[in-house]
């Protein structure tokens, strides 16, 4: 038996021998900052980089910093995506006061100090740098009267505009130009191929939040612009029922279908976004339709929302010419939500279908309200450069300078000169908003909805999947679905682009009724987790940008 005074010796003795040992071994340098302490930038999710920020791991000025980096790299260098018109000058100065604000007060939001980069039709105030041109050099300096109503709520949430994605220019609404294509940004490509279609209209914005070039990015639709761009560049997306976010100080299509919304990673970043920039605008007069109070998405975040919930399949016209690796991707979701306790109906097809396959009704209405719209939007600038004040000086601006805004293989702003050669507000322009609601609503979505006890319906967001949504103002909520085999056979979008090519992402839509984003967004959610097919592939190697946090945290 030891002796206890000799046992306590033998301990104290231990502990010295320990404690010099800790002391003479090579000690962890924890100011230094280490690559595995940070989010991977290619995809942070917001509640990742507030966790950062919060621990002060990093600074919202360091994230600045970092975007602008990953830009430099790849959007006019190397594969040369053209995601970005420009970027905000005035952007180190917010992201500066709102860290000094976090550290007195606190953050305001979950977009507290997150850089948020807008599509080129979105206004900001001039004085803050930043153009607002809808892609075109006819607005090259212009003024806006007041900037857009989802900016000023990001604003007030502490979001920071990083700056302008490109686009398809007048989002697409000028006529034989190539889908990404705008005066001033060029040719937006795909990151998961070279020169892949990016899908229009927001194909900046989908092009950039695909690689991390921001944080988040809103984009625009009026028939399938976010829906789209969210498909193909492996994204979340979400186009909001006409009316739950404001269109006021966006350059407008028409205001029976545009609508803004949140592209990008994953649907609860989409959920958190949205949350902020829903809501009544009086300056919008269609959001005064909306319910008294906006919803909190982040609580539809159900990974078992699906369960027990009917969800229907239109396949009638909307599988027509798909490629067989979309279908059989389609086949594999309906499986899986099926795991996940929904009750798939298939099929649950649109009375309507083939009348909206067929119909020029549409057609009548934008370019219509278009004339109508734009010309208001020149007429309301407190300044143009251009001196462009309205269509007629829109389409002769183009005409006199092809060098600035005519691409390759250019023939017609046929667009334009359809909209112009519109007559106004006449009877055949009522009819056709009436029978466009009916075709998209009442013998529509409605129809399918209730003619088969549905919760939703489902569709790959390839085709035309979102163009009863966009006829009836309904929103879609969307999600990774798969990617083209690497030996898809190659096609031709245009003059300047491809598609399928190999690798590149396409989506699965989840449709329903007028303000049904909260149960969408749970559907979207459930599939997603479920899944986890963002992470499934990557952009191609040169069009992912290197620079991360730890490049920049402490080196500037």
């Amino acid at each position: 038996m030891v002796p206890r005074n000799l046992g306590f010796l033998a301990v104290l003795a231990l502990c010295i021998l320990q404690l010099s040992l800790a002391i003479s071994l090579p000690q962890p340098d924890n100011s230094k900052p280490s690559k595995a302490r940070f989010p991977d930038l290619y995809e942070a999710s917001v509640i990742e980089l507030q966790d950062g920020l919060d621990s002060g791991l990093f600074t919202s000025v360091d994230l600045i910093k970092a975007y602008f980096a990953r830009i430099d790299e790849v959007n006019l260098k190397g594969p040369a995506l053209r995601a970005v018109i420009e970027t905000n000058p005035s952007a180190l100065k917010h992201a500066a006061a709102l860290d000094a604000e976090r550290r007195t007060t606190g953050k305001r939001s979950l977009l507290h100090g997150i850089p948020i980069l807008l599509k080129d039709n979105i206004a900001t105030i001039a004085s803050e740098g930043m153009n607002t041109t809808a892609g075109s050099f006819s607005l090259l300096g212009s003024v806006v009267p007041d900037e857009a109503g989802v900016v000023k709520l990001l604003r007030a949430a502490g979001a920071i505009i990083l700056g302008k994605a490109n686009l398809s220019e007048f989002a697409e609404f000028r006529g034989d130009l190539p889908s990404g294509w705008s005066g001033r940004g060029g040719q937006c490509t795909n990151a998961f191929f070279p020169n892949a279609d990016p899908c229009g209209s927001s194909s900046g914005s989908g092009v950039a939040t695909s690689i991390g070039l921001t944080a988040v990015s809103l984009g625009s639709d009026t028939d399938g612009s976010i829906t789209c761009p969210t498909s193909y560049n492996n994204l979340a997306g979400i186009k909001p029922t006409l009316g739950l976010t404001s269109r006021a100080g966006v350059i407008p299509i028409s205001e029976h279908q545009d609508t803004i919304g949140p592209m990008v990673r994953s649907v609860t970043d989409a959920a958190i976004v949205l949350s902020i920039i829903a809501g009544k605008d009086p300056n919008d007069n269609f959001t005064l339709a909306q319910p008294d109070s906006v919803p909190d998405y982040t609580m539809a975040l159900n990974a078992s929302a699906l369960k027990g919930r009917r969800i229907g399949v239109p396949r009638r016209v909307f599988f027509d010419g798909l490629d067989a690796s979309v279908v059989a991707a389609f086949g594999d979701a309906l499986e899986v939500m099926t795991g996940l306790g929904a009750t798939i109906v298939d099929p649950a097809d649109l009375p309507s279908a083939e009348e909206i396959s067929q119909s020029n009704n549409e057609t009548l209405v934008l370019d219509t309200d278009f004339k109508i719209q734009i010309n208001a939007w020149f007429q309301g600038l407190i300044e143009n450069p251009t001196g462009v004040r309205s269509l007629t000086d829109l389409i002769a601006f183009n005409d006199a300078h092809p060098e600035l805004e005519e691409p390759v293989n250019f023939t017609s702003q046929s667009i334009l000169l359809a909209s112009q050669a519109t007559d106004g507000f006449t009877d055949a322009y009522f009819q056709a908003l009436a029978f466009d609601k009916a075709l998209g609503a009442t013998r529509g979505i409605d129809a399918a909805l209730q003619g088969f006890d549905l919760d939703a319906l489902v569709l790959p967001g390839v085709g035309f999947p979102w163009t009863p949504a966009a006829l009836a103002g309904y929103p879609i909520v969307t999600v990774p679905l798969g990617f083209y085999p690497d030996n898809v056979t190659i096609g031709s979008a245009g003059p300047l682009t491809i598609y399928p090519a190999p690798g590149v992402p396409f989506g699965l839509s989840f449709l329903g009724t007028a303000f049904s984003e909260f149960e969408l967004i749970g559907f979207g959610f459930a599939y997603e987790q479920a899944t986890k097919t963002r992470i499934k592939r990557r952009a191609f190697k040169d069009a992912i940008p290197k620079t991360q946090l730890v490049d920049v945290v402490g080196k500037y």
